[in-house]
């Protein structure tokens, strides 16, 4: 679904992008109109009093959802306009300036590059053809070559600004896009805490630190006791709601230089950089009464939801997954306490295998 709204918002934003060129366009020949009569060439004149018609109707398409008569009004009058106002007044009135100006647009609005190089290919022809036109006739209703050099600037700015605007909005458009990329590639789309791997990446970059000393960075592994339970008698869509307000109440129990991400399922881990193991127990002590002291009534539970936590700190030489094993060992000794507690794993191998298996035994078989 998320996909299918990233395919869909390109073109949502190319026919937002088509409605405000219509506009610009439809200011650019009211502006011609006059420019026109001042210098005595009524045809042009009232020429762009039926393109401004034009791109008006074409705007109100595009509101309407009529894409295709819209874009239908925009080739009709800008190939039409800029072959009558050359054939007119000549090639230096530079008319044909926008023609080129729907090279970008065609590509952006096409559903596949091979229907955009042939529509390119055929505005390529019409231009040619202009050009080959323009070498053995005269202008119909020349107007004296200051006025043309006139008409000239005027186009060649009026393009420059068009071409500039619709640079700056792609460019946003596209730097909109990447943020979302970003986003969905490094949050969890559930509780929008960082996903695993993105935490992955995070956390190697708080290990390695200044490559000259193993930096402090402590580790909470936290699990919520017994969701699998609220899973099953309230539903899944009420589990996912549980989620949400322990990620919120996790993500605001920490320090700022602190993180939080969805490790799995209903399991989070929070890195803490620059702190040892006491100062990580008393973070984690804060995040477990925060959320045990939370008011769950207002989800109709009668009793607490509550977190079991393992803490452990990184070692020198110690790699990432290691140090998140004796968490992850130190939180199975949690659950076999009796949940809703802190266990801290301070060394390379605080806890044996009898205990984890003892731990493991204790989660399954406590109700």
């Amino acid at each position: 679904m998320e996909a299918r709204g990233l395919e869909a918002g390109p073109r949502s934003q190319f026919w937002l992008m088509s409605m405000r060129c219509c506009i610009m366009a439809g200011s650019v020949d009211v502006a011609f109109f006059f420019i026109f009569h001042h210098f005595g060439s009524p045809i042009l004149a009232w020429i762009n009093v039926a393109s401004v018609v034009m791109y008006a109707t074409a705007y109100v398409a595009l509101k309407k959802r009529h894409n295709r008569l819209a874009l239908l009004l925009i080739w009709l009058e800008v190939l039409v306009h800029a072959a009558l106002g050359t054939l007119l007044i000549g090639w230096h009135s530079g008319f044909h300036y926008y023609l080129l100006m729907f090279i970008p647009a065609l590509f952006a609005g096409a559903r596949s590059v091979r229907r955009a190089a042939a529509s390119v290919f055929c505005l390529w022809l019409f231009y040619i053809t202009l050009i080959s036109v323009m070498r053995w006739v005269e202008p119909i209703e020349p107007i004296p070559d200051r006025a043309l050099v006139a008409v000239n600037l005027f186009n060649l700015t009026a393009v420059f600004m068009m071409f500039s605007y619709l640079s700056v909005y792609y460019m946003k458009t596209v730097q909109q896009a990447h943020r979302v990329l970003r986003q969905m590639a490094t949050t969890d789309p559930l509780t929008r805490l960082f996903n695993r791997r993105h935490m992955t990446e995070l956390a190697a970059l708080d290990i390695a630190g200044d490559g000259q000393s193993s930096p402090a960075v402590a580790f909470l592994l936290m699990d919520i006791d017994h969701f699998k339970q609220l899973n099953d008698r309230f539903g899944h869509e009420f589990g996912d709601r549980i989620l949400c307000a322990i990620s919120q109440i996790i993500s605001d129990a920490l320090r700022d230089n602190e993180y939080v991400g969805r490790w799995g399922g209903e399991e989070f881990l929070a890195v803490l950089p620059g702190t040892n193991t006491e100062q990580a127990k008393l973070v984690a002590e804060r995040v477990r009464a925060a959320v045990a002291e939370y008011d769950w009534s207002q989800y109709e539970l009668t009793a607490a939801v509550t977190l079991s936590i393992g803490v452990s700190r990184h070692l020198p030489g110690e790699a990432f997954s290691d140090s998140v094993a004796r968490a992850d060992a130190a939180l199975y000794v949690s659950k076999g306490s009796g949940r809703n507690r802190v266990e801290v794993a301070d060394g390379p191998s605080p806890i044996n295998p009898g205990e984890m298996l003892g731990a493991r035994d204790g989660l399954i078989s406590a109700s």
